[in-house]
């Protein structure tokens, strides 16, 4: 094991075909939750959960071949080995049931889990992501219909797997110093409400990533269609960002409408709402643990 004080501490975790894990948790004092991260991102993205006074323990790991995380003997990175990697975490955290907090991609996996396992899932707070059919809601504040985005973004991916070795060499050495990452903030990529050094850690841990890998993980995801909706009855939050191109915000609004126990909040915000308003997402954790405990009282 490996630690960083008051931040994160790593362990591996074994997953049901025997890929190796990089599991994580910030061991902090509270109610644990289950995190669900963005495709290929790090516990860096979640600044105000790496506080060891949040209140909130949480439990997530790394995706198969990122930060640490073994790829898959086989290969195999789909949806089905997504939710066992869950699984698996849970378990190793000697969690029978929990709260799921996800983003991006990691909101199909939280639905799915929940779909597939229901007594697992306490409830659910989805941040910049939609439950299933992901492409299909990329670049909606661009008017760009969904048939056609799913195309595009698909297609994108699957060029990137050959180009992406290429890339790699010149992703792997851009300098993420303080001041090149402020431009991503200063060109309004992520909004400039996001902390500088936060945005650093996040940005330098996820470009250590092969870029062909990536479009590797995120082709297993775009095969899958939307989750179910009718099947979860948990308290479930939708945090939508308006000016995310990645996951349009009516798609989020919609799907909130389709689940019981629902609640909608919508920031002035791009795709990156965890690390541009941390302390909303701790604020609405806490609201839906408030909702989650109101149920097993009532």
């Amino acid at each position: 094991m490996s630690q960083t004080p008051g931040l994160v501490r790593f362990h591996d975790v074994i997953s049901a075909d025997g890929t190796r894990l990089r599991a994580w948790t910030n061991d902090a004092d509270g109610p644990t939750v289950l995190l669900c991260n963005g495709l290929g991102t790090n516990p860096y993205a979640w600044p105000t959960l790496l506080n060891p006074d949040c209140g909130v323990r949480v439990v997530s790991w790394n995706h198969r071949g990122v930060g640490g995380s073994a790829r898959p003997a086989d290969g195999r990175v789909d949806l089905d080995s997504f939710v066992e990697d869950a699984l698996a975490v849970m378990d190793d955290a000697g969690l029978e049931s929990a709260p799921v907090l996800s983003w991006s991609t990691g909101v199909t996996v939280a639905f799915e889990l929940a779909g597939r396992h229901p007594e697992r899932v306490e409830g659910i707070l989805a941040v910049a992501g939609v439950p299933g059919n992901t492409f299909g809601t990329m670049l909606a504040p661009l008017h760009v219909p969904p048939f056609l985005a799913r195309q595009l973004m698909v297609g994108l991916a699957r060029v990137t797997t050959v180009t992406g070795h290429g890339l790699a060499p010149v992703t792997r050495r851009l300098p993420w110093t303080r001041s090149t990452t402020d431009l991503l903030r200063r060109a309004r990529l992520i909004d400039p409400a996001a902390d500088t050094a936060d945005l650093q850690a996040m940005v330098k841990e996820f470009f250590t990533t092969h870029p062909a890998w990536y479009a590797r993980l995120a082709l297993g995801v775009s095969k899958h269609a939307r989750v179910r909706l009718s099947a979860i009855d948990v308290p479930t939050t939708f945090v939508a960002g308006r000016w995310d191109v990645l996951t349009g915000a009516r798609d989020m609004y919609t799907a909130s409408q389709n689940v019981r126990r629902s609640r909608f909040r919508e920031l002035d915000a791009t795709h990156f709402i965890p690390v541009e308003h941390p302390d909303v997402v701790l604020e609405e954790l806490q609201l839906l643990l408030e909702r989650i405990e109101a149920l097993r009282g009532a």
